[in-house]
């Protein structure tokens, strides 16, 4: 049977109508206001790809290794020209259209509906293709890309992963009636993370695009279920919605009157609320639904009418956390700038900066060349002068880190950080007090390296699962704690995008639990230093074909863990004394500072080969339906910079018209100029803190005798960030910070108030900078209120 409707599909169904259907029906079977379609069945699908004789070759040519992204570039494309330029057989295509003409709505939504997506035991959302506003004449060319759409890069490299066999998924076709919302959103019936009765739900005006989407700030409402209460609202600053134009879906801006306006009333909330538990109710989990309103929510006479457009189960609580949200232990975390206990203090052993919280105990491998880390087993302490992107393998098996140099914005520091492993890091002569062999426990929090295993009763394990591990000290401040998001107070909601910073992919889905709005920075340059060489010594020897999988391998991990939030990579930007230290390195300049010379795009334009390969890398993954991806030029000083940037950008084929880059803000230069750089066409500038500190104030940060000059807070770095938001607002161009100030309180503070759009701090940060943020924010709109 070709089409199936919507009221006669049960759970029953899943097979042949895929789960987004099957959900669908289920909810149109109790009773919900579910709006009416039909289901092209997965039959259809695998009758058309068999009955025309197209299945052995589209299956041959699916059967790649999903590595190799040349192979699964080819592989996507010959699946669609297979599909997409095979007539429908007649039978079909007159259902097809019989069914349109019985729906009787001219515009329709189709969404194709895999039959291994949104399984109660995994969520591959977005990873088929949907339609919004298709007519009757586009209705059966849309109904093929959505079965191609089975077979982009993206689809068949993730379902290899998640061990699916491209033979077996098939994909339906839901045909619905399309609601012309005035107001739409997602809505979690329980807490995301933790399962509490807590209903969280995001609305904005238009259509739900822009919400699922990640591309218009909304409305957030928390509601707890048990007391109807409530909790937090958060009004946005809705700038933009989507509407229906004809045939096509177009960005608009909000009427200034309802910008700042509250989309849903107490009654509408009470209303999503009372539908939500039913949905709950029915399947017996918590639901992620996404829903919509037609009628205008702020107006009397609205007449306002509430439909689901789909649901399924959340499939990120973690059942940890929700033990811990329980018992009531909330997770601590690091103070502001790191903790620092001075040596003498009885069983101390060495002290320092505690650069990453939680505490750990294990047995002290001294590392003091690479070829040592073998020694390093799951569990053990390294202890080393300082890290190095080489060691990373190996601190992803250790307990804990120790290293005689460096600060909060080490190498150690920041990887420990995202791999959830305690670090104390400066502490001058760790690895000649320690001994090879000896047992002791570093805590990450007090700064300290103790003598024995103070964790021997294990009450709980370290992000390695490897060495007994405790929580930091009960009087420390309040923070997101070892394992990221497991705070037991659920995420804050707040107009202020709130995203993360990382260093390695093997953090991803690590930096992905804090629930952050997406990464404010993904530093390519920890992909590229980790492979031993230097990017030419690397191309010369494994090709410029290596090399840019290399890169499009790291920025994939993060860009899926995240999808559909926005990862913004930063093309590199390593000192060359880094680079000195590589296979290859012996030709880089001997640079008095580093850090003034030959690095960010001034080396990318003076080498524009290897950064044109990064470039394709990018390209890559838009091609592979990563459209997540954003491109950050670090360390320009001037448009002249960004012009010759941009012109590489094209000739890479990335079109900066229709793909979202911007600018890192680091120097003095850029900051004076900023008005010049909007006018070359960013998205957005990204404030980097620990640069434009330095540069500001000739203070190098890696000088141990003019380090406490080094402050981001200073007048001066301030005056500089004020002026470059004020030009950025009056431009439309986003700004953001992700440098190590982020994370701190008095900065979160500054920058709300001065209308920054977006905040990315280290991972274990992310849940102090939410409820800092979501604090400033509630007390600017009580000061508005009050005037």
């Amino acid at each position: 049977m070709p089409v199936r409707w919507l009221e006669d599909i049960t759970a029953d169904d899943l097979a042949s109508v895929g789960g987004k259907a099957a959900s669908l029906g289920e909810l149109a079977g109790a009773g919900l206001p579910v709006p009416p379609a039909f289901v092209v069945t997965a039959d259809t699908y695998r009758t058309f790809v068999e009955s025309t004789g197209i299945d052995e070759e589209l299956f041959d040519a699916v059967d790649v290794d999903p590595e190799d992204s040349q192979a699964l570039a080819e592989a996507a494309e010959r699946a669609r020209e297979l599909i997409t330029g095979t007539d429908l057989p007649e039978s079909v295509r007159e259902e097809i259209l019989a069914a349109h003409g019985d729906l009787d709505h001219e515009a329709v939504a189709v969404r194709s509906s895999a039959t291994a997506e949104d399984l109660p035991d995994a969520s591959f959302a977005g990873q088929q293709e949907t339609f919004l506003n298709v007519e009757r004449a586009d209705l059966l060319d849309r109904v093929r890309e959505c079965w191609a759409s089975l077979f982009t890069q993206r689809a068949i490299y993730y379902r290899s992963e998640q061990g699916f066999d491209h033979r077996t998924v098939d994909v339906a076709v839901v045909v619905q009636a399309m609601v012309d919302a005035d107001a739409s959103g997602v809505m979690f019936t329980s807490h995301p993370s933790t399962g509490a009765p807590q209903a969280v739900i995001e609305a904005a005006w238009g259509l739900g695009e822009g919400v699922v989407s990640g591309s218009v700030s909304p409305d957030n409402y928390v509601v707890d279920r048990e007391s109807g209460s409530v909790s937090e609202v958060t009004v946005a600053d809705k700038k933009t919605m989507f509407v229906r134009d004809g045939a096509e879906t177009v960005e608009r801006a909000v009427p200034d009157d309802r910008r700042e306006q509250r989309v849903l009333s107490e009654d509408l909330l009470d209303r999503l609320i009372a539908v939500g538990e039913r949905v709950e109710e029915h399947y017996g989990e918590p639901q992620d639904v996404e829903w919509a309103i037609t009628g205008d929510p702020a107006s009397e006479d609205g007449d306002p009418t509430v439909y689901l457009l789909q649901s399924r189960p959340i499939t990120t609580i973690d059942d940890a956390v929700a033990a811990d949200d329980a018992s009531g232990d909330a997770a601590g975390g690091v103070a502001d700038g790191g903790a620092m206990t001075a040596q003498g203090e009885t069983g101390i052993l060495a002290s320092g900066v505690g650069a990453s919280p939680m505490a750990a105990s294990g047995t002290v491998r001294l590392v003091r060349k690479l070829d040592q880390l073998d020694k390093v087993e799951s569990g053990d302490v390294i202890v080393t002068e300082m890290t190095t992107p080489d060691m990373v393998p190996a601190m992803k098996r250790a307990a804990a880190i120790v290293t005689d140099e460096g600060g909060m914005t080490s190498h150690a520091a920041i990887v420990s950080r995202e791999l959830g492993v305690p670090a104390v890091v400066g502490t001058d002569g760790a690895s000649d007090r320690l001994r090879d062999g000896q047992q002791v426990t570093v805590d990450g929090d007090t700064g300290t390296v103790r003598a024995g295993d103070e964790t021997a009763d294990g009450e709980s394990e370290s992000a390695t699962g490897d060495a007994a591990a405790t929580e930091p000290a009960a009087d420390a401040e309040a923070g997101a704690g070892a394992a990221a998001g497991s705070s037991a107070t659920p995420k804050p909601m707040t107009g202020t995008e709130i995203k993360v910073n990382v260093s390695i992919p093997e953090a991803a889905e690590r930096a992905a639990a804090t629930g952050a709005d997406g990464v404010g920075l993904l530093r390519i340059e920890h992909m590229v230093l980790s492979t031993g060489k230097t990017p030419r010594r690397y191309i010369e020897d494994h090709g410029e074909d290596a090399y840019v999988e290399e890169l499009v391998d790291g920025i994939r991990e993060v860009a899926e863990a995240f999808y559909p939030r926005p990862v913004r990579v930063r093309t590199l930007d390593a000192p060359t004394d880094e680079f000195r230290q590589l296979d290859g390195g012996a030709d880089e300049p001997d640079e008095h500072n580093p850090m003034l010379g030959y690095r960010g795009i001034r080396r990318s334009l003076d080498q524009p080969d290897p950064f044109r390969l990064e470039l394709s890398a990018v390209r890559k993954l838009y091609d592979m339906g990563y459209d997540n991806v954003e491109l950050m030029l670090p360390l320009v000083t001037d448009a002249e910079d960004v012009v010759r940037a941009k012109s590489l950008m094209a000739e890479a084929g990335i079109d900066p018209d229709k793909r979202t880059w911007g600018v890192m803000v680091e120097t003095p230069a850029s900051a004076l100029g900023i008005e010049e750089l909007c006018e070359t066409g960013i998205d957005f500038a990204s404030f980097g803190t620990n640069d434009l500190t330095q540069y500001t104030l000739a203070v190098d940060r890696n000088n141990e005798q003019v380090a406490g000059r080094f402050d981001e807070l200073h007048p001066a770095v301030l005056d500089l960030i004020e002026r470059t938001i004020d030009v950025c607002n009056d431009h439309d161009v986003a700004t953001s910070i992700c440098g190590q100030a982020g994370s701190k309180p008095e900065m979160v503070q500054f920058l709300v108030d001065e209308g920054v759009t977006s905040i990315s701090a280290n991972v274990d940060a992310v849940r102090d900078v939410q409820q800092e943020v979501k604090r400033v924010e509630q007390r600017l709109l009580l000061d508005s209120v009050r005037e």
